[in-house]
């Protein structure tokens, strides 16, 4: 079906457009032309002055809508995670989960791999946050299941991970280069966090290919003036680049600008969002703005991805066309061969509506 979506302001990930219709065929964009140049054949769907953006997507969130995945491992509740996620925007997410045992990895990549080859939408992969991560490190994580890879375990999670396993954060200084390298080789997506790496440690992994960071600042290594560490190394990186939890609480909003001012088009937004639950290896409970473990631990946020460029926007300062940027075009740049984050001829037409003051009035799917 041939769609033009017209009367709107249109940031496409590279540039602002008025008087301009963007023409989708198959859920492929064909082409952004002059509204005048809209070809007779073209439904048209007004979107009466509203803005418009490349989709959002999210890669990290654990759960949504009251269902944290880790917990309860169905496809109920990565629907529930979708259906939360379209709320705030976001077309697409990397189903997370935290530090666990193999078993339960397992168990996970098998369902989410079922969910995707049965046509569920929106699921990038599966994002495995530790169980390779530095336990002074280890935040709200399960300090029974952090552990040294092997190269033999880390075969069998990509073997068994069938394609669905994405993307996996890990401590660089808890893990030999060759396992590093083998992610690598696979496809996998290795961004480093929960990690005391020294600044030299830090630097080695990305010299060796790691392209990201988790949650920067959170569960890191500081910068200091005498060991620049983990934030120090991503900082000084010509190509890292990072996530980031724009909520005030994660990060401080100043931390957020300073490190916007000097990574740019390097840092990028996640929501690393939790549900709430009492049972279970992660008791998640909502403290209003966030989510903390019985203990008080920070565990996760409450974040929507618009209300992450909300944020971005409003209490650090970031032009508007960039904080969208931050929560779609950006991230993409991390998902090697997929025609997503920008609003250009040949990508997929997944797109957010949204109103003058930040409130999602629609996600376009195809």
């Amino acid at each position: 079906m041939s769609i033009a979506y017209t009367n709107a302001r249109i940031y496409t990930g590279q540039s602002v457009e008025t008087g301009k219709a963007v023409l989708v065929n198959d859920g492929i964009i064909e082409d952004l032309v002059p509204d005048q140049a809209i070809p007779a054949h073209y439904s048209i769907k007004d979107l009466q002055g509203q803005q418009l953006a490349p989709a959002f997507m999210d890669l990290q969130i654990y759960g949504g809508n009251g269902k944290l995945f880790s917990q309860e491992i169905t496809f109920e509740a990565i629907k529930a995670t979708y259906e939360y996620c379209l709320s705030g925007g976001c077309s697409h997410f990397m189903l997370t989960m935290a530090t666990n045992t193999i078993d339960k990895f397992l168990k996970g990549m098998e369902v989410a791999w079922a969910y995707q080859q049965q046509g569920g939408k929106g699921l990038l992969g599966v994002h495995l946050e530790g169980p390779y991560m530095n336990p002074k490190k280890r935040g709200a994580h399960l300090l029974e299941c952090i552990k040294v890879p092997t190269v033999e375990e880390v075969q069998l999670l990509i073997d068994r991970g069938n394609g669905i396993f994405k993307m996996i954060t890990l401590a660089p200084e808890q893990c030999d280069p060759a396992v590093i390298q083998m992610l690598i080789d696979n496809g996998i997506i290795v961004s480093a966090g929960h990690s005391n790496a020294t600044y030299q440690q830090a630097s080695a992994g990305f010299a060796q290919g790691i392209p990201a960071a988790t949650h920067l600042f959170n569960a890191m290594s500081p910068f200091q003036h005498r060991e620049p560490g983990m934030v120090g190394a991503v900082f000084n990186h010509p190509k890292a680049m990072s996530s980031i939890v724009c909520d005030g609480i994660h990060v401080d909003y100043a931390a957020v600008k300073i490190a916007h001012t000097i990574m740019q088009e390097r840092l990028f937004f996640i929501t690393d969002a939790v549900a709430e639950t009492r049972s279970g290896e992660y008791q998640h409970i909502f403290k209003g703005d966030h989510y903390a473990l019985p203990d008080g631990t920070l565990s996760g946020s409450a974040l929507s991805m618009i209300q992450c460029v909300k944020n971005g926007v409003e209490h650090v300062g970031i032009p508007l066309d960039t904080a969208l940027r931050m929560g779609s075009t950006f991230p993409a740049r991390l998902l090697d061969g997929k025609k997503m984050g920008l609003i250009a001829k040949g990508y997929q037409a997944n797109m957010v509506v949204f109103n003058e003051v930040l409130e999602v009035q629609n996600v376009i799917t195809h």
